[in-house]
């Protein structure tokens, strides 16, 4: 898969300037490739310790998707290689190391963005899915506008909520998280405003006005992070007519109870047993019953019994659950019938979430490394 960004820098009217990073991969509605995160992050690296750069701008290429996730295709062609010459009798560990320096790279982008020291406006406009909401989730300043939609699709390919999902599910009110992790479930822009996922839902067309407006501000006589907030608060009135009717928070308490139990198969019989009708609510259902099952459990877990972690300890989890996930083959299965074949029918390994041997969940959650030699032991050292 090809892709880049686009780096430039705008200047402003006191002499700062604001860093512009632009995703371009539009044939893939923006998915992420290994070297456009390292572009990316290197950009933000250097951004922050410039003192001329004043903010942040993240967008993406084109109006349909500000970025639908990690380059899953290249992951896939890695594993399908590599699993074949393991049938074959070959020790091979390019999948492994691929997956490896993906994802330490995809994460470490994303803690950056988490505990990034300037503003950092992100404009999701479009599908803002998987790796996009690592991306998105951890700046300071998130912009929805009134069609954009948001989900954690991964039990549809056999991953897990990854990209932070560990922390940001679980900060979400209690059974929410996991819900959206168990189904895939997208939000629109009104719910996401309502579960604070995002901050400023507005217009497409005044992102120009935006980045024209944030030129124009002096940068000296103010604190940056509330000239951004304010700046943004300004846009909002006129994007009110247009927000979405929510999807989500009509079933809100029904998905509160049927996600507060201690049995993962219970949930699921819950979840499927809400009362209601429209595409939303049976999309969602569709997307957990037609999941993978061990995608389940992961997930489950992860809301259950890692709801406590720091952020890096959440990052450095989540690059173990997805290098011993690509290996498993679960997650390949998933990228092969639903993006590669798209015959839509993945043979999963186990057909129900009662099925699931606990002993192949646990081996998942068990590191590869030693603590000093985990890839992300550095995750919250200060930054030099």
């Amino acid at each position: 898969m090809t892709g880049k960004v686009n780096i430039s820098e705008l200047d402003c009217v006191d002499g700062h300037k604001i860093g512009i990073a632009e995703l371009d991969n539009p044939a893939s509605l923006n998915a992420l490739t290994l070297d456009m995160l390292k572009q990316l992050k290197s950009s933000l690296e250097d951004w922050e310790k410039d003192d001329s750069i004043a903010c942040v701008f993240l967008h993406g290429v084109g109006e349909k998707a500000f970025c639908a996730g990690g380059d899953v295709r290249t992951m896939y062609h890695m594993m399908q290689a590599s699993s074949e010459k393991r049938k074959n009798g070959q020790d091979d560990d390019s999948a492994q190391n691929f997956l490896t320096e993906y994802f330490t790279v995809e994460y470490s982008c994303d803690y950056l963005i988490h505990t990034y020291s300037k503003p950092l406006i992100v404009w999701g406009e479009g599908i803002i899915m998987g790796g996009g909401i690592g991306l998105y989730i951890g700046a300071s300043h998130r912009v929805t506008t009134p069609k954009s939609r948001m989900a954690m699709p991964e039990i549809s390919i056999g991953l897990y909520p990854d990209v932070g999902g560990t922390w940001f599910l679980n900060k979400l009110p209690s059974g929410i998280g996991l819900f959206l992790g168990l189904t895939g479930a997208q939000i629109n822009a009104s719910d996401a405003l309502d579960l604070r996922l995002t901050e400023h839902l507005l217009l497409p067309e005044h992102k120009q006005g935006v980045i024209e407006k944030l030129q124009g501000q002096l940068w000296n006589k103010a604190d940056h992070f509330e000239l951004v907030s304010e700046l943004l608060s300004g846009f909002e009135e006129a994007a009110l007519s247009q927000h979405p009717s929510s999807q989500l928070i009509p079933y809100f308490a029904q998905i509160q109870a049927a996600c507060v139990a201690e049995d993962l198969s219970l949930v699921c019989t819950q979840i499927a047993a809400i009362d209601g009708i429209g595409r939303w609510l049976e999309q969602a259902k569709k997307n957990l019953e037609e999941g993978s099952p061990i995608t389940a459990c992961i997930c489950f877990r992860q809301c259950t019994q890692y709801h406590l972690l720091s952020l890096e300890d959440c990052f450095r989890l989540e690059l173990v659950l997805s290098v011993r996930s690509g290996l498993l083959g679960e997650f390949e299965e998933g990228v092969r019938a639903r993006l590669i074949d798209k015959c839509g029918h993945p043979s999963w390994m186990y057909k129900r979430v009662e099925d699931v041997e606990q002993s192949v969940i646990d081996r998942l959650f068990s590191s590869l490394w030693d603590e000093k030699d985990h890839p992300l032991a550095k995750l919250g050292l200060p930054r030099k």
